[in-house]
């Protein structure tokens, strides 16, 4: 009896599970005064609302789609996104803490300062977004994509990105110091002048990828590069 010898391969990556809208999707309103602490809004549709600058703890979306939606400058805590779509939303320099995002897709949207530390997202797709100058300090994610996003100087120090995909995405800049990446997968990004670059011990990058990163790995290791 002969055996044959195979070579390890990685883990084949799942892909996000897509958010499951109910049918049919109510039109949303917003009282007065805006969104209500431990507030639960269900099966509704978000067009062209304004929710700049809203506070509110404990408020969850679950099964709603954004579209056209201003979220900017809003502040949230112990937050929920649940089976959400969000199209073209402008979510610049909002805040969450102690929040979740589980099967959401964002797509087309402005993120630009945004700050979600201490956050879960799971089963999160994040398509042609700006993502830049974004924090995500202490956050976990768990099967999550960023693709063909703008991320300069985003910040995922000390976060959690176990099987984390970047497809096409610029990273200029970008901080990963005390990350935690094993599994984690760049595919064509751009990965100059990474702060933090031994936060990538683990993941896995493609050999045209890996030349933006002699720079960084040479200025921690006290290596200088001369023409």
């Amino acid at each position: 009896m002969s055996s044959r010898a195979s070579s390890a391969r990685p883990p084949r990556l799942k892909e996000p599970l897509a958010p499951q809208l109910p049918a049919p999707l109510h039109p949303a309103g917003l009282p007065d005064h805006g969104l209500e602490d431990d507030g639960m809004y269900r099966s509704l549709e978000f067009t062209g609302t304004d929710m700049a600058s809203h506070r509110a703890d404990a408020v969850d979306f679950e099964g709603c789609r954004f579209t056209d939606v201003r979220l900017s400058g809003m502040e949230m805590r112990q937050a929920g996104f649940s089976n959400v779509e969000m199209e073209r939303c402008d979510l610049s320099n909002s805040a969450a803490g102690s929040s979740m995002m589980q099967r959401t897709r964002v797509s087309a949207s402005r993120l630009t300062g945004m700050s979600w530390s201490e956050c879960v997202f799971r089963d999160v797709v994040f398509d042609a977004c700006r993502v830049d100058l974004a924090g995500f300090r202490f956050s976990t994610f768990k099967n999550v994509v960023f693709r063909d996003c703008t991320m300069v100087e985003a910040s995922f120090q000390n976060a959690g990105l176990r099987g984390t995909r970047f497809e096409r995405c610029e990273l200029t800049g970008a901080q990963f110091s005390n990350a935690r990446m094993e599994g984690a997968r760049f595919t064509d990004c751009t990965l100059l002048r990474i702060n933090g670059v031994t936060g990538l011990r683990g993941a896995t990058i493609t050999s045209r990828d890996a030349q933006g990163l002699v720079y960084s790995l040479a200025g921690a290791m006290g290596i200088t590069i001369e023409d």
